[in-house]
């Protein structure tokens, strides 16, 4: 998908053309808080004069001054160019969402294989499930072949096992994924579940489930926006 590089008062950004080609794990930029509005910080509540100046979060659009707003931090999800300045709260958010980006979001691209089934049926295919390169897609491959759109995800229910009363440890082994046939309001349900032979990488499936209900989260976040 083409891009193009604009500017706004928090920065420099490269956006897609077509606001429809988005990642839908995106984020718009806030308004900011009109100066007029804002005559202390709106942490420490210090006056703003000549000499404590006001600056404002790019990712919460808030006042603060200059010790409560001092880092930069690089916000892939509103597609900065480089490392922005936020509040110290934002930019604490900003940092866990980092390794999503870093770590997370290759693991999905790399995909997993999965036994999916179809609705209500009683048979199951073997296929690898990965996140297209735009962001936009979870793709299935197998003898058959599906590309569902993020955005038309409703819901996801990780499946998991090895929970004790004792507070054991768990481990992901599968998920529910429910979504809306585009251009109807069918609503549509697929399980997937790791293979119990080596070849399928319980490991590898485990990680990429994992990865796929911190996305979850961050869908819901960018919908909620």
């Amino acid at each position: 998908d083409a891009k193009k590089l604009v500017r706004s008062p928090s920065g420099l950004r490269m956006v897609p053309e077509h606001r429809a080609a988005r990642s839908p794990f995106g984020l718009d930029e806030p308004p900011w808080v009109p100066d007029k509005e804002c005559p202390r910080c709106m942490q420490c509540d210090t006056k703003f004069d000549f000499i404590t100046r006001k600056h404002h979060c790019r990712r919460c659009g808030k006042c603060f001054c200059d010790k409560c707003c001092s880092k930069k931090v690089p916000l892939p999800r509103m597609c900065f160019v480089d490392p922005v300045r936020q509040c110290a709260e934002c930019a604490l958010v900003s940092q866990k969402e980092a390794e999503f980006y870093d770590k997370q979001l290759k693991v999905l691209m790399n995909g997993a294989t999965f036994f999916v089934t179809l609705g209500t049926s009683d048979k199951s295919e073997l296929m690898v499930c990965r996140l297209s390169n735009n962001q936009r897609y979870l793709v299935l491959d197998g003898d058959s072949h599906y590309e569902i759109e993020i955005i038309q995800i409703s819901t996801v229910q990780i499946l998991t096992e090895g929970f004790t009363p004792g507070g054991g440890n768990t481990r992901a082994i599968g998920m529910i994924l429910q979504y809306k046939v585009p251009g109807s309001e069918e609503v549509m349900q697929m399980k997937f579940t790791a293979g119990e032979d080596f070849s399928c990488n319980k490991k590898l499936s485990a990680v990429w489930l994992a990865a796929m209900h911190k996305a979850t989260k961050l869908l819901y976040e960018s919908r909620d926006q």
